[in-house]
């Protein structure tokens, strides 16, 4: 009778080290594939983070060309608003061919600034934001509230959320009495 106690122990001691090193399987199983599912989870934030370092970089490449065709278009702007084109085109059919070709030009630089994800800022009529608007001047103003944007000197430009150019404002001020 004691061979056979003897024996039955040893069959449930070895159950019980089968059930002890099947538990320990399964628990460096799940730990594995714990460490499995976090290296992915890590993989794929670095690759999330590294997409926004690379468009952040890229924007700031171009941020500083930008600025420099952003003076292009002034100018072309500024000479498109100092003469009376109505009155040219009217007179002079080459300087109808001339004027035509500047706009055209205006029109192409701001389809590229399109293309790259250059905008400009909407100001006039806006609240002033000094984060992206610079004051210049106060006017007095009946028909506007203190704070909103009255005249714009030159407008501010974005490259996606990144400031590329204030806009320059004149911002509207109580009319004194």
């Amino acid at each position: 009778m004691s061979k056979k106690k003897n024996k039955s122990d040893n069959s449930s001691n070895e159950k019980i080290k089968k059930k002890n090193e099947e538990l320990l399987i399964e628990k460096k199983l799940e730990e594995a594939e714990n460490q499995v599912l976090r290296a992915l989870a890590d993989t794929e934030n670095l690759r999330k983070r590294h997409e926004r370092e690379k468009e952040d970089l890229s924007n700031y490449v171009i941020s500083n060309f930008a600025k420099e065709v952003l003076s292009i278009l002034d100018n072309i702007q500024r000479a498109l608003g100092s003469v009376d084109i109505d009155k040219l085109k009217e007179n002079d059919d080459s300087a109808t061919k001339f004027i035509e070709g500047i706009e055209l030009t205006e029109k192409q630089i701001i389809t590229i600034f399109e293309k790259f994800k250059i905008e400009k800022i909407k100001s006039e009529d806006s609240i002033f934001d000094p984060n992206i608007h610079q004051a210049m001047f106060e006017v007095e103003s009946a028909d506007k509230e203190p704070g909103i944007i009255a005249e714009v000197v030159q407008d501010g430009y974005k490259i996606g959320e990144r400031l590329l150019r204030p806009a320059l404002v004149g911002v509207a001020k109580k009319k004194d009495k």
